[in-house]
């Protein structure tokens, strides 16, 4: 039977949405992970589930401190270790990826999402209207660089948090500056609060936004909004299986216009009038172009802004947890039961995983394990890349392990010159690393037929994993046969050889 594990904070709103959803479309009522869990290295094979649902992990203090890696947990509403919290989350999803059930958000996908700067960047790249941006260290940068009215936001923020809207005055108004923020500095820390302040004085504004550029900042030009009916809003579009399906109208007396602030939900079928079919057509279509960046999600939530004329529009943010918009229905259907039914009519399909090997071996190696620890390492396998960190006890899946689905990875070859290489993969072929300089190669995999290194100066071989069949070992510098064979025969491999 179709069943979803929801990977979530038990016990949160938004997952108690789902699973009344899932249970209203005839589902089984869906199995719960708490993130909590899958930050302490829990490994659950799904529950027998054909997907797994990401929900988001906010509101929970202690899975903020965990995905953080922080040694206590923040104060309520405290802005603090944006970056980390974004490598944690990454991290975390990725071992999720690892139980080798499809996710309704690719992981990639929500690393994007949580990375204001690279997501701008591809909705730019795709053709999708974004406001003029660019990447600022601190807020002299900011002020030099001329523009009159921007939007200063944290890389890695959401809900607001952090975000500043900043107006500088010109001649006329000496110099002044205006700044509009639900940040708070309070006893030299920075606070999100649920109301948005006003703030004149420079040196205030000053050091709120140099305590914002810690990981550094994200500065989009300042998009006069639209208003209606005395106030100005903006909208959230909900995106599924790449149609528009819900969208809620976002109205404040403010810059922010999230409803979370105070504000309050418009009047939509007035706002489509004043914009017109034309306009409101076009916004819609550059929606679902923006999703379509993201296909490997079932749903996103677009920030859209129309400009004052109605006729001019952008898209703010994208949101891989845009769709709490509790009693919103169309066609009877709220946002969690028009995403079962994409899913279940077939509309989405959710790509296969790329499984880590989801091996838990010692390290074994012609030198002592504690050689390869806290060492930063490049974890490549074809056809993605991305930086993580090898350990002794090697444990494949955590922190960060690049991996290839089954059938990928077929006599690839990666070359480059890294510190370190690791091959992880589950079900691939053949793997080749080639890269003269290598010092330190790390193999890792069930059912890995064949891995084959070549390259002169590579001292150390390092071989875990169950199914490793071959490991052949080559060039100048090089372990010689006896070593190499004695490390792989001490991992379980059948067979090695050393190529001269």
């Amino acid at each position: 039977m179709t069943a979803i594990t929801v990977v979530g904070v038990p016990g949160n709103r938004r997952v108690g949405l789902f699973r009344d959803a899932a249970v209203a479309a005839g589902l089984p009522e869906p199995t719960v992970v708490s993130w909590r869990d899958v930050c302490a290295g829990a490994r659950v094979d799904g529950g027998g589930s054909s997907w797994i649902r990401l929900e988001s992990p906010g509101e929970d203090a202690e899975t903020d401190r965990l995905l953080r890696g922080a040694a206590s947990e923040a104060a309520h509403g405290e802005i603090v270790g944006l970056a980390a919290w974004h490598r944690g989350l990454v991290a975390a999803a990725r071992q999720v990826e690892a139980w080798g059930v499809p996710l309704l958000t690719a992981v990639d996908e929500l690393d994007v999402m949580f990375d204001k700067r690279r997501c701008h960047a591809l909705l730019r790249s795709r053709g999708v209207a974004v406001p003029e941006a660019f990447a600022a260290v601190g807020y002299q940068e900011i002020r030099e660089r001329g523009w009159r009215r921007v939007f200063v936001k944290p890389p890695h923020g959401s809900s607001a948090s952090g975000v500043v809207a900043l107006g500088f005055g010109g001649a006329r108004e000496r110099g002044r500056v205006v700044a509009y923020t639900s940040a708070a500095l309070d006893g030299g820390k920075l606070y999100n609060q649920l109301r948005v302040h006003r703030y004149t004085d420079e040196r205030t504004i000053a050091a709120i936004v140099d305590r914002l550029a810690v990981d550094g900042l994200h500065v989009e030009r300042w998009l006069p909004k639209a208003s209606h009916d005395g106030l100005v809003f903006d909208l959230r579009v909900l995106v599924v299986a790449g149609r528009v399906s819900h969208v809620v109208v976002r109205t404040g007396r403010s810059p922010m216009t999230n409803l979370h602030l105070g504000n309050a939900r418009g009047d939509l079928p007035g706002v489509r009038a004043a914009v017109g079919e034309e306009h409101w057509a076009a916004a819609m279509r550059t929606c679902e172009a923006a999703a379509a960046c993201f296909p490997g999600s079932l749903h996103v939530g677009v920030d859209l802004m129309f400009g004052r004329d109605h006729g001019t529009h952008a898209v703010a943010e994208v949101n891989a947890f845009g769709d709490l918009l509790p009693g919103l229905l169309v066609a009877g259907r709220d946002t969690y039961a028009a995403e079962l039914d994409a899913l279940l009519s077939g509309r989405f399909t959710a790509p296969l995983p790329s499984p880590a090997a989801g091996v838990q071996a010692q390290a074994v190696a012609d030198q002592p394990p504690q050689s390869v620890a806290r060492e930063p390492s490049l974890l490549a396998a074809l056809p993605q890349a991305v930086v993580g960190t090898v350990r002794a006890p090697i444990r494949i899946g955590e922190p960060a392990v690049v991996t290839a689905p089954p059938g990928m990875f077929a006599r690839g070859t990666v070359a480059a010159r890294p510190p370190h290489v690791a091959v992880a993969g589950q079900g691939a072929l053949d793997g080749a690393v080639v890269g003269p300089g290598v010092p330190r190669v790390v193999v890792a995999g069930s059912g890995v037929p064949r891995v084959v290194v070549v390259g002169p100066g590579v001292p150390r071989v390092v071989v875990a994993g169950s199914g490793v069949s071959r490991v052949a070992v080559g060039g100048q510098g090089a372990p010689g046969g006896g070593s190499a064979a004695g490390a792989a025969a001490r991992g379980g491999v059948a067979e090695s050889w050393a190529v001269r």
